[in-house]
């Protein structure tokens, strides 16, 4: 089975578009058993708030449908005063976005930074 974990920390726009089309595309080729954890931090934590995440709510919906967990860092939360209930509802809060990431490679994990 396959593990990726999918590094994104910019919130331009072409940029988010890209990492879910690239999310996309990864598990259509590998297939659904494939576990992909989306990890936000910095800048790239727009993608899991308003005004920015709506402009992707339906693929990044499709995403998380598919089984696709979406990592939030909690260091940038607090950096931006942000609470749980400014963030993506299925958004799953790790204490540091970069931890999170060299744990996975650690682990094995596949790393893409699109």
């Amino acid at each position: 089975m396959h593990r990726a974990v999918i590094h994104l920390n910019d919130a331009a726009p072409e940029k988010i578009q890209t990492v879910l089309q690239n999310t996309t595309n990864l598990l259509a080729a590998l297939g659904p058993e494939t576990q992909v954890e989306l990890v936000t931090h910095g800048p790239g934590i727009a993608v899991a708030t308003a005004p920015a995440a709506e402009e992707f709510t339906t693929q990044l919906t499709g995403l998380l449908t598919a089984g696709v967990t979406l990592c939030v860092c909690q260091n940038t939360m607090t950096a931006r005063r942000l609470t749980p209930a400014d963030i993506h509802p299925q958004a799953v809060v790790v204490a540091s976005g970069v931890a999170h990431l060299v744990t996975r490679q650690t682990e094995g994990w596949s790393y893409l930074h699109p």
